[in-house]
């Protein structure tokens, strides 16, 4: 019996979602906007999704979600999303962690990939990875300069992908280091995760799952004008 996974990827200002069928991405909407929009636009993008798949909702097997770490209010809408169609419909929940899928877009022979997302000033969310995916490092929020990596880019080449980039390009001046720019996570690679995750019912309790914020939120107040 094929396997129908709805993939959220919601975690940056890319609202992406996917439809796979075995591990195999059939379908792809997403918005590289600069904007976060996925109140408006990530349920007309779940719908266009199934209808171009040509399946309806209860033909699924699976709802996956991005858990983070990204953006506190875009992980928030992914998950509550993710939430209210795995009660509706009685189907599993299935996590995938951002960097990771993130790392997928990466296509390495040898070396290892840092999935980096901007945070706040010098900070980055960042984890890394072999050339097989096999996490390395530990997903951390760190501080950059112009030492950070140093213990892989001594050996080998390091690629960098995801929106801490930019800031990363500026401080890092190496030659193993490999800047794949203007790439956020997307659903088209959670897919193969997700479905990895299924066929050993690695499922999340759907009542009690919270996205991976990895820093407490925080609400700056407004200035005073």
């Amino acid at each position: 019996m094929d396997t129908y996974i709805l993939n959220l990827e919601t975690a940056t200002t890319n609202c992406s979602v996917s439809l796979s069928k075995n591990g195999e991405t059939l379908v792809l909407k997403e918005d590289y906007d600069t904007n976060y929009s996925h109140a408006e636009r990530l349920h007309l993008y779940i719908d266009a999704v199934l209808k171009q798949g040509q399946i309806n909702s209860s033909q699924l097997s699976a709802i996956a979600v991005s858990k983070g770490p990204g953006s506190y209010t875009g992980l928030r809408i992914g998950v509550s999303a993710a939430k209210g169609l795995c009660f509706a419909l009685n189907k599993p929940l299935i996590s995938v962690p951002t960097l990771e899928a993130l790392a997928h877009q990466v296509q390495a022979k040898d070396g290892v990939v840092v999935a980096m997302l901007d945070a706040r000033r010098l900070e980055v969310y960042s984890a890394v990875f072999n050339a097989g995916f096999n996490q390395i490092r530990d997903t951390q929020a760190q501080i950059l300069d112009e030492n950070a990596f140093a213990e892989y880019l001594e050996h080998q080449k390091v690629y960098f992908i995801g929106n801490g980039v930019e800031k990363t390009k500026a401080l890092i001046r190496h030659s193993n280091a490999v800047f794949i720019e203007d790439k956020l996570p997307s659903a088209n690679e959670m897919s193969a995760i997700a479905y990895s995750k299924y066929k050993i019912s690695d499922f999340e309790d759907v009542a009690y799952f919270e996205p991976y914020y990895l820093k407490d939120f925080v609400a700056l107040k407004p200035k005073n004008t």
